[in-house]
């Protein structure tokens, strides 16, 4: 087997999921932050400011579940029984948020529908967490199978990484909504864009230190010699940048608070590779032990490496051609 092929895999599944992160996770933010909005004028302009991009971020979702499937199929048997559970509510609660999404706009009456809004943007968020933390924690297998039980991912931490996701999406949508919309809803996202980076550099803290001290393989990587002196520039590097996020929040800054709070994201998901790679299956089995074979992995990185700058190419049409701030009053279509 050609041992690069599994790390350009990993390397393509990793940029999906990030770009999902991201993407996905503002307006899954402003799902969240929707009962914050005073009157359905106020509603309306946060929904449209995602509406040319929402249905769009989930193509990133896509990717990364089939390049698991294709690309690591030995992962794919021992990660989806496993997490089966918190995938299937992940799944759903997308739907249902899809379908509040839409239908709010031609309903007499959105009450319904603002509220299932909320809570699919609010449950998917959860468990996309859960499904964080119960890899982090460890998967149980033998002989090359799941051998757990079907709750092994509820644990206090789990839910723990759930609760820290849900305030990251919401630091995500309240800097986007100060970049994209203007009036008392731009002016109240700055607000709690303040207050949420703090709980989300709390929930950092915590999760930074509940890892070390719970799993002996990620302390061992960070604070082993000489590994410490090569990693203690990403926990300083993410103080500097969550220092500069709180200045331009206080500064009425719109474009560099979203920015940075993408870098947050970015530094965190940096600080999981290096905790867990090469594991894809924590803590037992790698990228190598859980690859398909050359042939297949060739087949289909050759499709998805002519596909992926048409989806970039389009994604960034689409931002380019709905740049600029969404007022109120305006329109949805």
């Amino acid at each position: 087997m050609e041992w690069y092929l599994p790390l350009i895999w990993a390397a393509v599944i990793g940029t999906a999921v990030v770009m999902y992160v991201i993407m996905d996770g503002f307006d899954l933010g402003i799902g969240i932050l929707f009962p914050s909005a005073r009157n359905e004028s106020e509603r309306d302009q946060m929904t449209r400011s995602i509406a040319p991009y929402w249905d769009g971020n989930e193509t990133w979702l896509v990717l990364g579940g089939a390049g698991l499937f294709v690309a690591f199929p030995k992962a794919y048997a021992v990660i989806m029984p496993a997490l089966y559970l918190p995938v299937i509510v992940m799944l759903i609660a997308l739907v249902f948020r899809g379908v509040a999404f839409e239908f709010r706009h031609v309903s007499y009456s959105k009450t319904g529908w603002n509220i299932g809004f909320f809570v699919g943007s609010t449950v998917a968020t959860v468990a996309q967490g859960v499904i964080l933390g119960g890899l982090i924690q460890g998967i149980a297998v033998r002989d090359g199978a799941f051998s757990g039980g079907p709750f092994d991912w509820a644990t206090p931490f789990a839910f723990l990484c759930g609760a820290s996701l849900v305030a990251g999406y919401a630091l995500l949508g309240a800097t986007w909504l100060r970049l994209k919309t203007e009036g008392p809803v731009a002016e109240r996202a700055r607000g709690q864009a303040r207050v949420l980076l703090l709980v989300v550099l709390i929930f950092m803290a915590v999760v930074s230190l509940w890892t070390p001290l719970t799993q002996p393989r990620i302390a061992e990587r960070w604070f082993s010699l000489p590994n410490f002196y090569f990693l203690w520039p990403v926990p300083f590097v993410t103080a500097l940048i969550a220092y500069y996020a709180w200045r331009w929040i206080e500064a009425g800054r719109e474009v560099p608070p979203f920015l940075a709070t993408i870098a947050l994201f970015l530094l965190g998901f940096l600080g999981l590779v290096i905790s867990n790679f090469p594991y894809l299956v924590p803590p037992s089995l790698t990228v190598w032990d859980t690859a398909a074979t050359p042939a297949s992995q060739i087949f289909m990185l050759l499709g998805t490496l002519l596909l992926l700058p048409i989806v970039l190419g389009y994604i960034g049409f689409v931002y380019w051609l709905f740049r600029g701030k969404v007022r109120e009053g305006e329109s949805y279509h």
